[in-house]
C-alpha cells in the first residue's frame, strides 16, 4: 500500500528543499524531468532496493513525486505541475542549476562555499 500524497496546498517549501538536498535524490527528480513517468526500478542502477524505496517514500512525502502502483512495481512521476504552481520557477532553477554545474550545485560532500572565491578583505 502506498501511503497518501499530499494535496496540492499542503505541499511545504521546507519539505521540498529538504527532500532535495540529498544529491540521489535531486538525480532521480532530473531523471523524472527528463524522462516522464518511470518504473521505480528503471531510474538508477547499482543502488540497493531499500536504499530507493527510502528516498521515494521521502520525495512523496514531501510532495516531490507521484508513486503508483502497475503490477509488481511501482511508476513513479515528476509531480511538476503542482511544484510549479506552488513555488513558481523553483523546480526549474534547481534543474538548472544542476545541469549547468554552477558552484550553488556542488556535488555530494562538496561545500558550496568552498567553490566559491573569498571574500576580499
Amino acid at each position: 500500500m502506498i501511503a497518501q500524497h499530499p494535496d496540492r496546498d499542503q505541499i511545504l517549501l521546507e519539505n521540498v528543499l529538504s527532500a532535495l538536498g540529498n544529491p540521489l535524490r535531486l538525480r532521480i527528480v532530473r531523471v523524472l524531468a527528463h524522462g516522464g513517468e518511470q518504473s521505480c526500478g528503471s531510474i538508477l542502477d547499482g543502488v540497493s532496493k531499500s536504499t530507493l524505496t527510502h528516498h521515494w517514500r521521502v520525495l512523496r512525502d514531501s510532495g516531490v513525486i507521484w508513486q503508483r502502483p502497475s503490477g509488481r512495481e511501482n511508476l513513479l512521476s515528476l509531480r511538476r505541475e503542482d511544484l510549479d504552481a506552488r513555488f513558481p520557477g523553483l523546480l526549474d532553477a534547481l534543474l538548472n542549476a544542476v545541469e549547468s554545474g554552477s558552484p550553488d550545485a556542488a556535488p555530494a560532500g562538496a561545500s558550496a562555499t568552498a567553490t566559491r572565491a573569498p571574500a576580499a578583505t
